[in-house]
């Protein structure tokens, strides 16, 4: 696809291996203007909105529009196609759209929404959050990076007003339906044969913080006995996290951050972040509190204490049955998969009707370098939502 070929310098990162783009730092900065630039030359209209989600209109804008697109921005060390591929597919399908000379009866938008995968400031999908309400404003604007940047300060300097962040009626009522493509995470469509599938439903998830606080000291000084260490009792988190995710449910530590960090240094306190998932609220809960009895458990052991911080969470969302099985019907019939993935539909779709469109992902490999779609798999994603939005836009 020429668009991510255009965009696949922008972001590599060389000591993880594939890109790292967060949102509003100079990376995602660039995409967005490449954005910009991409669908201004196609005649659409780009606006910014209050959040910092951009919307590029076919036509002038208005309530009850059809949408689609999806987002730029990575985990640190992503691929290639999370995200980027829902945004150039749909430019991309405006294209055939225009070549067959189709013109949209109904409002027709491509957006890019902001910090989907929250990597720089920890809350995922923290652009439709705030759109919809999902997140107080001041909350989300607290939200500081790695290097004590919050939200609020990323904002300005991306020339935005943090005073105008927060939920946004107006631009809701825009969006009549909402159809996100992207690539798929997992091996669902391979296994079954098929390039293109939807999407049923996302597994309830969230994020978890677990500090666990000791007491710093000499790493030769010390005497084993006489340890308070924090890192003992948050491997014993990690260790928790696998037991406690069965039946299906999934739990994971993937992010751990000691203080102060030196090799021959007893760590004073150690942040780690556990992300868990399960089919629904009951049993999602019920493996974070497995999990945080278990640090609860550890830390006295080693004489030390463990506070516990939900980040972000979202229940399990079914995508509305009727669009579901009609975008299916365009499409000829084609699977409907489950996905223990969070998107931007997630959480616009207990608002407004919402769809996803899977593309085939071979190794089923995501979040990693390795994340792949095979270019005639991409060309048929792009067909397959061009077919789609023709018939919600006419």
């Amino acid at each position: 696809m020429t668009g991510l070929a255009d965009i696949a310098g922008v972001g590599a990162d060389p000591r993880r291996g594939g890109y790292s783009r967060h949102g509003f730092d100079r990376v995602e900065l660039e995409l967005r203007s490449w954005f910009t630039e991409e669908a201004t030359r196609r005649g659409l209209d780009v606006e910014c909105d209050r959040n910092g989600n951009l919307w590029a209109w076919w036509g002038p804008p208005g309530d009850g529009a059809v949408v689609t697109g999806s987002h730029l921005d990575s985990v640190p060390g992503g691929g290639a196609f999370d995200g980027p591929l829902g945004v150039v597919s749909a430019l991309e399908a405006v294209d055939v759209l225009r070549a067959k000379g189709f013109v949209p009866a109904k409002p027709l938008a491509v957006v890019v929404f902001a910090e989907e995968e929250g990597g720089r400031f920890g809350v995922a999908c923290l652009g439709s959050r705030l759109l919809t309400g999902a997140i107080a404003p001041e909350a989300a604007l607290r939200l500081s990076d790695s290097d004590g940047v919050t939200v609020a300060e990323a904002m300005t300097s991306a020339g935005l007003d943090p005073a105008r962040v927060g939920p946004d009626p107006a631009a809701l009522r825009r969006i009549g339906v909402f159809v996100e493509l992207h690539v798929e995470q997992g091996r669902g469509l391979i296994d079954l044969g098929a390039a293109v599938g939807v999407a049923s439903s996302i597994l309830a998830h969230g994020r978890w913080r677990f500090s666990v606080r000791g007491e710093g000291n000499h790493a030769g000084a010390t005497l084993m006995v006489d340890r308070r260490d924090p890192m003992i009792a948050a491997a014993r988190v990690v260790l928790a996290a696998r037991q406690a995710a069965t039946a299906g449910a999934r739990a994971t530590v993937g992010k751990l951050v000691p203080n102060p960090g030196g090799t021959n240094v007893i760590p004073s306190s150690v942040d780690l972040w556990l992300d868990a998932r399960a089919e629904d609220d009951a049993r999602t809960r019920a493996v974070v509190e497995e999990i945080s009895a278990a640090a609860s458990a550890a830390a006295a052991e080693e004489g030390c204490s463990v506070t516990v911080t939900e980040e972000s969470y979202g229940d399990t969302v079914v995508f509305d049955s009727a669009l579901r099985d009609s975008v299916s019907g365009v499409l000829g019939g084609v699977p409907a998969l489950p996905t223990g993935a969070g998107h931007d539909a997630g959480i616009l779709a207990g608002h407004v009707p919402t769809a996803m469109l899977f593309v085939r992902n071979p190794t089923g490999v995501s979040h990693a370098p390795e994340e792949h779609a095979e270019p005639d798999d991409c060309a048929a994603g792009v067909v397959a939502l061009a077919a789609v939005l023709e018939e919600l836009a006419r």
